[in-house]
């Protein structure tokens, strides 16, 4: 652990994975600057209320910038002298990404390119990627592990994800960067955006309304409880990559590595709530994978990775916070 005098500069933490990467550091006695746009992908209510509840925690600076304009992110990041940036913004979403390519495109790699060469400029030494498991496509063999090079990603988020570890790896190269890069499997738990399946299910089934299921119901998620992957997070901050002839760079998995499949995490909802799922079959959508399962032994390895939260328990908690929160902001 670091001492307080740790500068975290954290893009994206008003969000789902980012306000408990926000909370933890706090927690430690950080030095936090969350940078965040507080675009309207899903209702400004949910950020507004994690900015306030990170708030509860300690106090922070925000900004609301755009990772795209480069000029408000250098005086700032100036200005702060950050000891790591975590880079958790970005525009989310398979099927978005499908209808607005040239958005996703701009975000997630030119945003993520202004922050590696703001790292360059103003020598920052550590960058944190918030990287995904969709960079593995479908053609990966399971469990994915870091040493796979034949990715086949399947839609213009996950390929814009490949190609912000691929800029941060020429970074890391050039110019003596330390990168770690995290591949995130299918986070899940109090706060997870309403458009994601555990949030979506929950809500429709409380509403007694039929859940949607695409395709046969075997496709197969490694869900991964939020607090497995703040820890994960933390890790990497405080990761020391040791020298090397071609760069520092580092890729990491962070997952439960237990694929559970569509059709059982319905049957887990149905547990966790007390309620009946009526189900509505649909065909397969594009750019969905049919699996996901980390390899997670490289970070258990180097980063003491452990995840610690089965499904079952994962679920109980995110019903009960999702009882608990005010219907207000589910609009």
């Amino acid at each position: 652990m670091r001492t307080q005098s740790e500068r975290v500069f954290l893009t994206g933490g008003a969000g789902f994975i980012g306000s408990h990467v926000a909370e933890a550091l706090l927690g430690r006695g950080a030095h936090l600057l969350i940078v965040d746009k507080l675009d309207d992908f899903y209702s400004l209510n949910w950020k507004n209320a994690n900015l306030e509840q990170i708030h509860r925690v300690a106090e922070y600076e925000f900004s609301n910038i755009d990772i795209c304009e480069i000029a408000p992110l250098r005086k700032l990041i100036a200005r702060f002298k950050p000891d790591a940036i975590i880079h958790l913004a970005a525009r989310a979403g398979v099927r978005p990404s499908i209808e607005q390519p040239c958005l996703y495109e701009r975000v997630n790699v030119a945003g993520t390119l202004n922050l590696l060469e703001l790292c360059r400029e103003l020598r920052i030494p550590k960058f944190i990627f918030g990287s995904s498991s969709s960079v593995y496509g479908a053609a990966s063999q399971a469990p994915f592990s870091e040493a796979q090079l034949d990715l086949r990603p399947l839609s213009p988020y996950a390929a814009t994800k490949l190609a912000g570890e691929m800029l941060a790896y020429t970074y890391a190269h050039l110019f003596g960067l330390s990168v770690i890069c995290l591949r995130f499997f299918t986070v899940y738990g109090p706060r997870q955006r309403p458009d994601l399946a555990i949030h979506k299910f929950t809500a429709l089934i409380e509403a007694g309304k039929p859940v949607p299921v695409f395709g046969d119901g075997s496709s197969g998620r490694d869900y991964t409880y939020v607090s497995d992957i703040v820890s994960g997070v933390l890790s990497a901050v405080d990761y020391e990559i040791p020298a090397a002839p071609e760069a520092r760079f580092e890729v990491f998995n962070l997952g439960n590595s237990q694929p559970v499949r569509l059709t059982e995490l319905i049957k887990q909802l149905e547990r966790a709530t007390g309620r009946k799922a009526s189900q509505e079959q649909k065909p397969p959508q594009p750019g969905d994978v049919p699996l996901t399962w980390a390899d997670i032994r490289k970070a258990g390895r180097l980063l003491g990775y452990q995840p610690k939260t089965p499904l079952p328990d994962g679920l109980d908690k995110f019903v009960a916070w999702y009882r608990s929160t005010d219907s207000s902001l589910r609009s």
